[in-house]
């Protein structure tokens, strides 16, 4: 029988979030970001808070605005400009599409491809003798980088988990073993994730002129943002969601249950609130407000991942279009939280010079449950490298893969002969698979409507065909497709599907009460430009701005 917690998440960020069992702390009014002499004028007292809701499309915050005229969310969009047409980049990946917002930069320029990659440059994790050592090792962003990745804290050690996690460190990189991580052939040293990103971020930029940084997210791994110089983000807030969440009375992870990933939420709340009424994310030290923070929430994407929880339907009613109780429970609490922030930043003497920003790393798909199709992609990867074999080639093909509603694949030889192979064959050759009801049924060309081999995946993301990072194969799937097994998924992201891709974003700068809608098509890389805007600094300060032309956020 699970605990009284479970009781208390049920209620998602109804309740307080006291009732959690974590102490709050009382918003007062922050002092001024500290900041340097050069900064000082132009951005004292200026905050960026950005909020990124996984999984949350743009249909989803208008209906939710429509149907909840009272709410937070429409409040926040009562007073800021909508961007209705904005999309994240592909892979809509969690990795690619946060990284994107803090660095104005698509993949084939920032080298973020997804969380779990393969490199053909660097060495296996643990590799110590580095002179012998064959290059190519997966890199693996995710909760394998943690010491313990089935511990909360990620194996801090902390006493008196959960309701102790606001005392997680707020060094990232000291959550990670290096002995996890792939390792650089030039000095025989782990790569960490700040290393492995090739431009700075809006964290970086903003520390330059002395402003505070924090961020609040799913893995120490997104020790990323820190960007390569690694100090770019002051305060880390980190738990571990793919830890057990047995400490609060939950079976499996904090994702396989979707009032665990709302309790899981609210620890990030909180630590975005003890950050507003200006202190660090454990509520302990008086530090400032940040000039640039924010957090991700889980909750939406598991209860659109989730076929039930609770004894709530997951996912979206018949229509495609309405979300199921689970949904509409997981956007109510998303509601509050956002309405315990936005309440928090109004009773802050810096409430005129904060921006809030809401957006998503990446949708979900497919939302209509008729149009799921779960394809194993065990059989097709094994089929792929039993035809290689068959061809006369030794060994297996495959050298990685990461398939979610997306393919790609990685080779033991890296050639456009071998590309051009396992294209042909995929699009060749059936694959079986499930509906949402779980019976069996066939999708034709493995699940892919469209391949790109070698040196097409090379010009797919205007990368340059030597770049050691990119698959050989980038499968965008047919719509509804997931590649998973069993049953235990009715949706996915990390994609190309326009349900992964068109997400809601929305600017609300001070408190100005004035709502604007801009219809033309915009991207997610266009938040980091802007959050510098925002801070009066020069967004030209940052590399992929520059590379790529990335453009601020347009006014109505």
């Amino acid at each position: 029988m699970k605990t009284t917690t479970k009781r208390v998440a049920a209620a998602v960020f109804g309740a307080t979030l006291a009732a959690t069992g974590i102490a709050t702390t009382t918003v007062v009014a922050a002092p001024a970001a500290s900041a340097s002499v050069s900064a000082a004028r132009a951005n004292a007292g200026k905050h960026v808070l950005l909020l990124s809701v996984d999984g949350l499309h743009q249909s989803d915050l208008d209906q939710y605005v429509k149907a909840h005229p009272q709410s937070a969310l429409a409040a926040l969009v009562a007073r800021g400009t909508s961007y209705t047409n904005a999309q994240t980049p592909i892979p809509s990946d969690s990795f690619p599409g946060m990284v994107a917002q803090v660095t104005g930069g698509n993949p084939g320029t920032t080298g973020v491809y997804y969380d779990d990659t393969w490199n053909r440059a660097l060495l296996p994790a643990g590799t110590t003798d580095c002179a012998s050592a064959t290059p190519g090792a997966e890199v693996s962003y995710t909760e394998n980088a943690d010491l313990n990745q089935n511990a909360l804290d990620a194996g801090q050690g902390l006493a008196g988990l959960p309701n102790s996690i606001l005392q997680l460190s707020g060094d990232a990189k000291a959550l990670m073993d290096p002995k996890q991580l792939p390792v650089d052939p030039s000095t025989c040293t782990p790569v960490y994730p700040n290393q492995y990103l090739k431009v700075n971020t809006v964290f970086e930029v903003a520390k330059q002129t002395g402003l505070r940084t924090a961020w609040s997210d799913k893995h120490p791994a997104y020790q990323i943002l820190s960007g390569p110089s690694g100090t770019g983000v002051d305060d880390y807030f980190t738990p571990e969601i793919n830890s057990s969440a047995a400490i609060a009375g939950f079976t499996g992870d904090w994702t396989k249950d979707n009032a665990a990933t709302a309790l899981y939420d609210s620890y990030k709340v909180q630590a975005v609130l003890n950050e507003i009424g200006g202190k660090d994310h454990s509520g302990t030290q008086s530090t400032g407000e940040p000039a640039v923070f924010g957090m991700n929430f889980q909750a939406v994407s598991t209860a659109q991942k989730l076929p039930t929880s609770d004894g709530l339907a997951g996912g979206y009613l018949a229509d495609g279009v309405t979300p199921g109780p689970l949904l509409s429970r997981a956007l109510d609490g998303v509601d509050a939280a956002v309405g315990k922030i936005t309440a928090a930043v109004a009773q802050s003497h810096d409430a005129k010079k904060t921006t809030i920003i809401l957006s998503a790393k990446h949708g979900q798909s497919p939302t209509d449950p008729a149009a799921l199709k779960r394809v194993d992609d065990g059989p097709v990867i094994a089929g792929l490298n039993a035809a290689w074999r068959a061809a006369g080639h030794t060994g297996d093909l495959v050298a990685f893969s990461t398939d979610d509603d997306v393919m790609q694949l990685w080779f033991s030889v890296h050639t456009q002969e071998a590309a051009d192979f396992a294209k042909t064959y995929l699009l060749a050759n059936s694959a079986s698979g499930n509906g949402i009801s779980g019976a069996g049924l066939t999708v034709s060309s493995s699940g892919l409507a469209t391949v790109y081999a070698g040196s097409e995946v090379a010009d797919f993301f205007h990368t340059a065909k030597s770049d050691e990072r990119i698959p050989d194969i980038f499968g965008i799937v047919q719509h509804g497709v997931v590649y998973t097994g069993g049953t235990s998924k009715i949706a996915e992201h990390g994609g190309a599907d326009a349900q992964d891709r068109h997400v809601p974003l929305v600017v609300a700068s001070g408190t100005e009460h004035k709502a604007e809608t801009v219809t033309s098509t915009v991207e997610t890389t266009q938040i980091a430009p802007t959050i510098l805007r925002e801070l009066g600094l020069n967004v030209n300060d940052l590399q992929a701005v520059k590379i790529e032309g990335t453009k601020v956020l347009p006014r109505s």
